[in-house]
């Protein structure tokens, strides 16, 4: 079919975005993983660390327990971080609500013992401890550690030390929004900017929780706000991505170069676009971001926009102050509007041929399609092609360079109800679209879009192509209308896809049979004497035959794959109907041939 299959589903920068995406919440899991320890497995000084006083770790500290790690490189910095009340921020508070405040992340966790016992002892101890914890009030417990911090800092311990996972107490303190420990750790750090995980440095992951005072505290320390980590991106495009506004203000505020480029191209624009965040557009937008530059795929931030459309940041794009060109070209060379057309956006669509012109629909990608060809291809949105179609400038059967035409798209993805507008609005069938590598004779026989329907399977599009009557087959009848009504020889004949699968289905069906009939009903055809044929029809032939020495009429049904049911399942239904009946005014069911579903008998 010529090089029209090769068209891709996804683009590779949609495969880039998902696997960055996927990429960030395992980094999310890791964090998470170093925070879910047991409290069992700890020393006692990594026991005070996590829920003791600064005097009780004095007096454990020493230059060899200072050190101390966790098999995965957990340190004693580590727990006190882990230890630390998070305070959250007034509107965190209002949607968790306020019994969230003031809670460690070891104040949640449970031992192991805890966890596998649930006796009535061990919800005792569970209350006992809940009781413990809750005598210190947030600011006590916060207080407490941070003298901890200090101790351990004074004493030589590093809040850069990576663990297993690739965090650094700096790391986990940043992620999890304790200001006041950060601040602690940056007085006693002399590389802001070391990396862990996914290569991000702290203010990466301040970022990507939308912690805005940690940022803040980085940032006036010295973090470098354009620090790139694995895939090039920066704080600003993290913070784009997972949305956090304030954040995003705030390193605007910083001065951020606002078009900075990752590892393909992606500018933050592209991914607030596509994730459909308005108001950090509009923050983007006035710092100066630029819309018509594209990535390494040659996509703008309107094919970003348009691809999930978002028809309010379309509009805000398309204003003339930021000069964009909605008949630029990624790398496929798809215009936004193509774009729209493939995804089935209706709104965006209009907007987009009403601002860049009719001309936009006589433009051709790297498959030959216009857009009418990509609605037709998607086919999401009927309404879409239909207002495409009324359109004075386009063509239902404007031919692409290799010949296939909108109804060879539809015919090809199976889209029935747009075979059928296209038809309605006369679309040609006999127009052929061709392949370089195969003879011009073969290119006429086998390129229509009913051989395209045929070759992927789709035999209800096949069987209205078949039926549709063609231009000037005859004069009563108007150019597209259908011969359903009318009397005609023709039996569709399905694809090998079609039967393929109504092979595997009768299948299905003698073996459900097989278990419905008992065992004295399943016979032979070999059982059955002196077959002598008494009458035939289009389902099959009746024979008078001999079977333990009585008279037997015998229905021998034909392997006929030519009917909308299959022989095999109307076969099975008779039999398991007239299996089920007893009665003296109904010939006796005796029973079935069920080994080759190709030739039943009964």
């Amino acid at each position: 079919m010529g090089n029209y299959k090769s068209r891709p589903r996804s683009t590779c920068s949609q495969e880039l975005y998902k696997n960055i995406l996927q990429n960030y919440a395992r980094i999310e899991e890791k964090i998470h993983e170093d925070l879910d320890i047991e409290l069992d497995d700890l020393t006692e000084i990594q026991q005070v660390c996590s829920n003791g006083t600064v005097d009780q770790l004095a007096s454990l500290l020493n230059p060899e327990t200072v050190g101390e790690r966790l098999d995965n490189g957990l340190t004693l910095l580590h727990l006190c971080c882990m230890a630390a009340v998070t305070v959250k921020t007034d509107s965190v508070k209002d949607m968790e609500g306020s019994e969230a405040e003031g809670t460690s992340v070891l104040q949640l966790m449970r031992s192991s013992r805890e966890k596998s016992v649930h006796d009535d002892s061990n919800c005792d101890h569970i209350n006992e401890q809940s009781n413990m914890h809750a005598q210190y009030s947030k600011h006590t417990r916060n207080r407490e550690v941070k003298e901890q911090i200090r101790l351990l800092l004074k004493r030589g311990a590093d809040p850069a030390i990576i663990s297993k996972n690739g965090f650094s107490p700096l790391h986990i303190a940043s992620y999890k929004g304790d200001v006041e420990i950060v601040r602690l750790f940056l007085e006693n750090c002399s590389h802001l900017d070391h990396t862990g995980a996914g290569s991000l440095t702290a203010l990466h992951l301040a970022c990507l929780s939308g912690q805005l005072e940690v940022t803040q505290a980085l940032a006036q320390r010295g973090a470098n706000i354009e620090a790139r980590d694995a895939v090039s991106f920066s704080p600003l495009h993290i913070a784009c991505l997972y949305g956090n506004e304030t954040v995003v203000e705030y390193l605007l505020s910083r001065g951020v170069d606002v078009n900075i480029s990752g590892s393909v191209g992606d500018r933050p624009l592209h991914l607030v676009a596509g994730r459909g965040d308005y108001r950090i557009v509009q923050m983007l937008l006035k710092k100066g971001a630029r819309v018509k530059l594209q990535d390494e795929e040659g996509n703008t931030a309107l094919h970003c926009c348009v691809r999930n459309g978002y028809l309010n940041i379309l509009n805000l794009l398309l204003q003339p102050q930021y000069r964009n060109d909605v008949h630029l070209t990624n790398v496929y060379l798809d215009t936004p509007l193509h774009i729209a057309c493939y995804e089935g956006w209706f709104e965006c669509s209009k907007a987009l041929l009403t601002h860049g012109g009719s001309s936009l629909l006589l433009r051709e990608n790297l498959w030959g399609e216009t857009p009418l060809h990509a609605a037709c291809t998607g086919g999401y949105c009927i309404d879409l092609v239909d207002f495409l179609l009324s359109q004075n400038s386009i063509s239902v059967n404007y031919q692409s360079p290799d010949g296939h035409t909108p109804l060879h798209s539809a015919a090809f993805h199976g889209h029935l109800r747009i075979v059928q507008l296209l038809l309605s609005h006369g679309a040609d069938i006999n127009l052929t679209a061709h392949d370089r590598c195969v003879s011009e004779r073969k290119q006429q026989e086998e390129q229509t879009p009913l051989m395209w329907a045929y070759d992927r399977g789709h035999d209800n599009i096949a069987n209205i192509l078949k039926h549709f009557r063609r231009p000037g087959m005859c004069d009563d009848y108007a150019r597209g209308e259908y011969l359903s009504g009318l009397e005609t020889s023709y039996f569709p004949i399905p694809s090998p896809i079609g039967k393929l699968r109504t092979m595997i289905q009768e299948k299905i069906d003698v073996l459900h049979l097989r278990t419905l009939l008992p065992p004295h009903q399943h016979l032979s055809l070999s059982e059955i004497e002196n077959l002598e044929n008494i009458d035939s029809g289009s389902f099959g032939k009746v024979y008078k035959g001999r079977f333990n020495d009585k008279i037997v009429a015998v229905k021998r049904y034909r392997a006929n794959m030519t009917y909308g049911k299959s022989d095999v399942e109307m076969f099975c239904r008779e039999v398991s109907v007239l299996g089920s009946l007893d009665s003296p005014y109904i010939v006796k069911f005796v029973g079935a041939c069920l080994h080759d579903p190709s030739s039943q008998n009964m």
